[in-house]
């Protein structure tokens, strides 16, 4: 191994069980309620890893390793995931985990007091950003005090004055619920019931029953879509209690449409990070990232993006010393600096070697960390199409 990992400075860890290889954690809920919108989140972060490996690795040639840890959508597997990352693999830095139950549980158990950088690419508990962290909790997904604002308003402008709210009891559906109740409320709308539902019930017919007594306009649900989303659109039109439905990331999806079908979701329409496919940062994505079954897919180029910025950060650190990457990060994702896109990792080594600034433009626009990590919000509406496909549109 490299003589600088054997100096035995305590901040210094090794990244890698032998030379030549840099471990980076890759967390998220492989298992649980959206493990296939996982499976799509680990491409994203597959092919940046990809991208670094073929233009000349990390630092001398190592090669960057993605360690998987499974946080299973649940706060104690996240501590868990995190311990064994973090303990046994010693990654220098993570990206993930995916829900926000599961990174906040992580980041506070476990990175935080380690030293150790996280990248979230789609936890968007507004709990995240006043965290004590330390500067070392970072997220290129939008808070939830955002998407709830961007959601209302839409709801509204839609023409629908009166809502009934079920929100799954958890740190990401309760956060965005309600942030939604609030922001709606001081809109002008009124929400004629609001309610807290537990996942991975059998049959939520009472819970549907109490909403459709609010007899509202529509129902907004913040739910994911493997644990409770589906059953209660389903017992919805099942009851006739409500056949318009909001909702958020948590819902989109293609099994919502191969359980329920596109015509019982003509009324529907959810809320996601977007990215402006107008910028230098989206086109460049879009030329490299056409191998992928679905580079689109929700949260799928934030993955890219956290990805390619913990590389960028460790290769400006000059080692894979988990005490600079925080600092690095920053220097790489902010301006000044000349302007790096996804796919072009040779460029950024060559510049950081002459010492020069960069300034990472990605896949979902200007990824420029704020005082809390958190970057600035872009949402996509998505609709169902009645051929069964989503119709993705960014909410101005």
């Amino acid at each position: 191994m490299r003589k600088l990992l054997l100096a035995g400075a305590a901040a210094l860890v090794a990244a890698g069980a032998q030379a030549g290889e840099i471990k980076v954690g890759s967390a998220g809920g492989f298992t649980g309620p959206i493990a296939e919108l996982i499976a799509a989140v680990q491409t994203g972060r597959e092919l940046a890893a990809k991208h670094v490996n073929e233009q000349g690795g990390l630092l001398n040639g190592d090669k960057m390793v993605l360690v998987i840890g499974d946080s299973a959508c649940d706060s104690k597997a996240g501590v868990d995931a995190g311990t064994k990352l973090v303990n046994v693999d010693q990654v220098v830095a993570i990206v993930g985990p995916s829900c926000s139950g599961a990174t906040l549980a992580m980041v506070q158990s476990v990175t935080i007091p380690a030293g150790v950088v996280n990248i979230s690419d789609s936890a968007t508990s507004p709990a995240i950003t006043n965290l004590d962290d330390n500067d070392l909790v970072f997220r290129d997904a939008p808070s939830d005090a955002y998407q709830g604002v961007a959601l209302a308003k839409y709801v509204l402008d839609s023409g629908v004055k009166t809502v009934a709210v079920t929100y799954s009891n958890d740190d990401y559906n309760a956060g965005l619920g309600k942030e939604f109740i609030k922001a709606y409320k001081e809109m002008g709308g009124t929400v004629a019931a609001e309610q807290v539902h537990e996942p991975n019930k059998a049959s939520y017919r009472s819970e549907v029953a109490t909403l459709g007594a609010a007899k509202a306009e529509a129902l907004v649900l913040f739910a994911y879509y493997g644990s409770s989303g589906i059953t209660i659109i389903r017992n919805s039109l099942e009851t006739g209690a409500y056949t318009k439905f909001f909702g958020a990331d948590g819902m989109v999806h293609e099994e919502i449409i191969n359980q329920l079908g596109a015509d019982a979701l003509k009324d529907a329409a959810f809320t996601t990070s977007g990215a402006d496919d107008t910028t230098g940062g989206w086109k460049a994505y879009m030329k490299v990232a056409k191998e992928l079954e679905a580079p689109t897919a929700p949260y799928v180029p934030n993955a890219y993006d956290a990805t390619f910025l913990i590389a960028l950060a460790i290769e400006k650190a000059g080692a894979p010393d988990r005490s600079k990457i925080s600092a690095a990060l920053r220097e790489v994702a902010n301006p000044p600096g000349e302007i790096i896109l996804p796919g072009e990792w040779a460029k950024a080594k060559r510049l950081i070697a002459e010492g020069k600034d960069i300034n990472y433009e990605g896949a979902t626009g200007s990824v420029d960390f704020d005082e809390h990590g958190d970057v600035p919000g872009i949402y996509s509406l998505n609709t169902v199409n009645p051929d069964g496909t989503f119709n993705v549109v960014l909410l101005k």
